[in-house]
């Protein structure tokens, strides 16, 4: 299930502060960052509220395994058509 958007927002700020860096790290891991410090981690998460607002970025909610994670809109489109 897609969490929108507006929901986000009411959201405590630190719970989505946590998403995001969660997502974030998880690009640390499959090597679309490399080596950042703070100030690039708060402009990848600024970027990240973007592309959340834009609606490039979705947050997902499992209900299988009771999980939430940031995913590109584009494969969830992908994942539906399969």
């Amino acid at each position: 299930m897609l969490v929108p958007y507006d929901a986000l927002l009411s959201l405590p700020q630190e719970t989505l502060q946590a998403i995001i860096k969660e997502y974030l790290l998880s690009q640390l891991e499959d090597g679309s960052f490399s080596d950042v410090d703070e100030q690039q981690l708060a402009n990848a998460t600024e970027r990240c509220k973007l592309a959340l607002k834009k609606g490039e970025l979705v947050v997902e909610y499992s209900e299988d395994d009771e999980s939430i994670a940031i995913r590109q809109r584009e494969h969830i489109s992908a994942r539906a058509d399969d």
